[in-house]
């Protein structure tokens, strides 16, 4: 029988092989099939390379787009701290997909999600731009590398 070589790459994940051109086959398949579960364990990074503007140095993150909001502030301890709230929802918008947020993205996702308000969100902004955990961007905002790693 003739070799065969292969080369894929799912996501970030990368495979390659080399033998019997049917043994090949049956890895294409095998890999082919679980394509899917592959990505949502390591989606790939969304920067300049991969047709996105660059702007957001987190991107889509899957693990936490698919919690809620609730979820996720439990998590990050932010249910009470006004500041950290308007923080970890903004992270939280941002792994949705929104690249620049306006403070009153915030505001109605903490409503959606039967959340208490907060009292002043643009002093909140404010006082996270302060920080450096957030950047302004004309009416918008995006969290940054600092701010998701206070968190």
């Amino acid at each position: 029988m003739s070799n065969a070589k292969i080369e894929v790459n799912v996501g970030q994940i990368r495979f390659s092989g080399e033998g019997e051109q049917d043994w090949v086959a049956k890895q294409l398949d095998k890999i082919l099939a679980q394509a899917e579960k592959l990505i949502q364990l390591v989606p790939e990074p969304h920067g300049e390379e991969n047709g996105g503007s660059g702007m957001n140095p987190m991107g889509k993150d899957l693990v936490i787009a698919k919690k809620t909001l609730p979820a996720f502030l439990q998590e990050k301890g932010a249910t009470t701290n006004q500041v950290k709230k308007f923080l970890a929802t903004a992270v939280w918008l941002e792994a949705k997909g929104n690249s620049r947020i306006q403070t009153g993205d915030i505001t109605k996702a903490l409503s959606a999600a039967n959340q208490s308000k907060l009292g002043n969100p643009a002093n909140s902004l404010n006082q996270n731009v302060a920080k450096g955990h957030c950047e302004k961007d004309g009416k918008q905002f995006f969290v940054t590398g600092d701010g998701k790693s206070s968190l």
